[in-house]
């Protein structure tokens, strides 16, 4: 009797487990309603996605679950919107073993939907951005349309996801598991450029060494502000495509270029190539020594520049020296601080560009008048004159 007994209380206590395991409602996540990805971070993709879950009154979980996706497990957030379905709460989360999931332990105060909200990293989402750069006939403004283009290698699709890049309004677009996307993030149009020549022997060495003839660089500039069209964030790194419109209707391609991360008040510079029509030579033509103490010395130095310009228009040549690299130039090998002055014999432009000048870089900005007619142009010879002090 007593046996029979026990028995029966433990078929009581079985069904009781059972009935009470049987009011938990294991939920596999619905499709997701929203869903953004925050592009911010170089390599590391934040995904924020919202879905509604039926609960049942009393226990319920719910799992989320990524095989084969590249989600981080250690990045995972989960909540319940307030104010939207019934209330709950989180009670537990657990991970069962051997599984890329998650199960979270809810309690709901009556039958009905939530919306939770689940947010995660995810790796394998490549992105560059480049631009196409068009000016016009006369290079005086350009339209500038910037393109994100967009890998996805996260084995996971995301249908009419936002796309928060940082800056710009967000885009809406779906992308597929290994799909690969092309997007117009933003265009400018009549952006101001200059286009800069530059005489820089440390940074582009010579055309023709033996004669001392420079290479000249050419560049589109274009300043990253409100006063020229553009200063609404920074422009990322990118390949640039430039064209220019060939006053028919169309556009000629004219080379292409990397530009690189511009913050905003910044200029980007967009290489088109060596310059055949501005004619540069550059030579030392004085260095005087006078000794101050033992091994210790002053140099005076004077560069001298023959200028060409074969264009039938005026140009701004930027005439730039490394005062470092001049200094090796002139054999000084010292490592010590720098102490150097303009001379009063510098017959280039002055003053000094004072945003692009330093303590160890000298930037000049020298007008040179155009080529009248069919006749040679004429050669202008200019100088500039430092001074170096206490060079061992």
């Amino acid at each position: 009797m007593k046996s029979w007994r026990i028995v029966v209380v433990g078929l009581i206590l079985a069904l009781l487990s059972v009935d009470a395991w049987a009011r938990i409602k294991l939920i596999t996540l619905p499709v997701r309603e929203r869903v953004e990805m925050q592009l911010t971070h170089p390599s590391a993709t934040l995904v924020e996605e919202e879905r509604i879950v039926p609960l049942v009154q009393g226990a319920n979980q719910v799992d989320f679950s990524w095989r084969n996706s590249r989600v981080d497990p250690h990045s995972i957030l989960f909540r319940l919107v307030e104010g939207e379905g019934v209330a709950a709460r989180v009670l537990a989360v657990s991970y069962p073993p051997g599984e890329n999931a998650l199960v979270w332990d809810l309690w709901a105060e009556q039958a009905g939907t939530a919306r939770v909200r689940i947010g995660y990293l995810i790796e394998g989402f490549e992105r560059e951005y480049h631009y196409r750069a068009t000016a016009d006939h006369a290079e005086q403004q350009l339209r500038l349309q910037q393109f994100l283009r967009l890998r996805n290698q996260a084995n996971e699709a995301f249908a009419e996801a936002h796309w928060k890049l940082g800056f710009g309004e967000p885009l809406q677009r779906s992308i597929g598991r290994d799909e690969t996307r092309e997007l117009l993030v933003a265009e400018y149009h009549e952006v101001p450029i200059s286009k800069r020549y530059t005489a820089d022997l440390a940074r582009f060495g010579y055309l023709e060494a033996a004669q001392k003839k420079l290479r000249i660089p050419m560049h589109y500039v274009l300043q990253n502000d409100a006063a020229h069209g553009l200063g609404a964030a920074a422009l990322p790194f990118g390949k640039a495509r430039i064209f220019i419109e060939d006053g028919r209707g169309g556009s000629a391609f004219i080379g292409e270029d990397w530009g690189s991360f511009t913050p905003r008040d910044e200029e980007m510079a967009l290489y088109l190539g060596v310059a055949q029509d501005i004619v540069v030579r550059r030579t030392i033509a004085r260095n005087e020594a006078q000794r101050v103490n033992g091994n210790l010395f002053h140099y005076d130095v004077v560069i001298r520049y023959e200028v060409e310009n074969f264009k039938e228009e005026a140009v701004v040549l930027d005439v730039v020296e490394e005062i470092r690299a001049v200094r090796q130039e002139l054999g000084h090998a010292s490592q010590r601080a720098i102490e150097w002055q303009l001379g009063s014999d510098t017959t280039l432009a002055l003053p000094p560009d004072g945003e692009r000048s330093g303590v160890e870089r000298l930037v000049l900005r020298q007008p040179l008048p155009p080529r009248q007619g069919d006749t040679p142009p004429i050669k202008q010879v200019y100088t500039l004159h430092l001074h170096f002090r206490n060079e061992w």
